[in-house]
């Protein structure tokens, strides 16, 4: 009974025929051309934004890349990953989507993959770094201290090695990168999970180190910085002025992870989603039309975190410049009191005299 069992699951993965096999040309468009150029555009638009928004961080942070914290280290590194999923990937499918097909074959299909997967994965890891760091710094003082310049730079080199290994995988034979169902773009070949209990290994594995371990981790480090900040809000304003401030740029800091990471998270969830269910369901039960929305949200992720970083910056400047406006008159205040009290002083002595 259980051999009829096996070789009945056998012969249905013998059987399965990805999509981008089941028609001739597998990089020919299957939306119409009016939703190719609307696409394009969009594409067009999120790459200019993009480029030049996460091209102005990185220069800005170059100037002053001595003083970068480790935190602020992390960030340029996220926008280097979202600036080479700009440079490198967007061209080649806004080209595509205003060609109606894909154009670059199956090399370019890989590379396109590659690419892809790589800076998005690079992007995940250094914001559940990022994380790390925050909760280390906010709700543990005594390891947060400790993290230096130096472990940011090992930390990078630990994010672009898992990057590279996990993004090489399918080129081991492992897995692949294919066309996606609409056509005119390429991503991991997520319906290798309907073909064996290895293309199923393959698919899971990716989706638990490359995305449910990476967002788990994040979700946790925040929800306890959540509770920390709200239990030791009335302690912090015990401190000196000194305490405070580093507070204040620690939280910050916070804000900006917290905010770029829920971006990042709300713009691929809807993509993790529809690929899973491509994976593991039905196949062909996601219509053509719906799968290219969540791929065109995902690519918007690199276009606003530099809109985070300004807003964050401006509000903190804001913030920055009236306490010191305070310390200023302050300061001012008791000048004027100390030089009062030695003016009287002297009147004092001379009326003595």
């Amino acid at each position: 009974m259980s051999g009829m069992a096996s070789d009945h699951n056998n012969s249905s993965q013998e059987e399965y025929i990805p999509h981008y096999l089941q028609k001739e040309d597998p990089f020919a468009s299957k939306l119409s051309r009016e939703a190719d150029i609307i696409a394009g555009f969009y594409l067009t638009i999120i790459g200019v934004l993009s480029t030049l928004g996460n091209g102005y961080v990185i220069f800005m942070s170059s100037k002053r890349k001595k003083k970068l914290r480790p935190a602020e280290i992390m960030t340029v590194n996220l926008a280097v990953c979202d600036l080479g999923i700009s440079v490198v990937g967007k061209p080649f499918s806004i080209i595509s989507f205003f060609s109606h097909r894909w154009i670059f074959g199956w090399i370019g299909c890989r590379w396109y993959g590659w690419a892809g997967f790589f800076f998005g994965c690079g992007s995940l890891i250094t914001m559940t770094a990022v994380s790390l760091d925050r909760y280390l710094k906010i709700c543990h003082l005594s390891y947060g201290t400790w993290l230096k310049r130096h472990h940011a730079f090992i930390c990078l080199a630990i994010i672009w090695a898992y990057a590279t290994f996990w993004a090489t995988v399918p080129f081991a034979g492992v897995g692949n990168y294919a066309p996606e169902p609409f056509g005119t773009s390429c991503t991991l070949d997520w319906w290798l999970a309907q073909a064996s209990v290895a293309g199923q290994a393959f698919v899971l594995s990716i989706l638990f180190f490359c995305l449910l371990f990476p967002t788990a981790v994040i979700v946790f480090s925040y929800v306890k910085i959540i509770l920390k900040v709200k239990s030791s809000t009335k302690e912090v304003a015990h401190y000196d002025t000194r305490i405070q401030n580093s507070h204040i740029l620690e939280m910050k800091l916070t804000k900006v992870a917290m905010l770029i990471c829920a971006g990042f998270l709300l713009a691929w969830i809807p993509y993790a989603v529809v690929s899973v269910w491509s994976a593991f369901g039905r196949p062909d039960s996601v219509p053509i039309q719906f799968s290219v929305i969540p791929t065109l949200l995902a690519k918007s992720a690199a276009m606003y975190n530099p809109i985070i970083y300004q807003v964050i910056d401006c509000k903190f400047a804001c913030c920055r410049s009236g306490g010191l406006k305070a310390k200023s008159s302050s300061k001012k205040s008791r000048t004027y009191t100390i030089s009062a009290h030695r003016d009287s002083t002297a009147m004092d002595e001379t009326q003595l005299e």
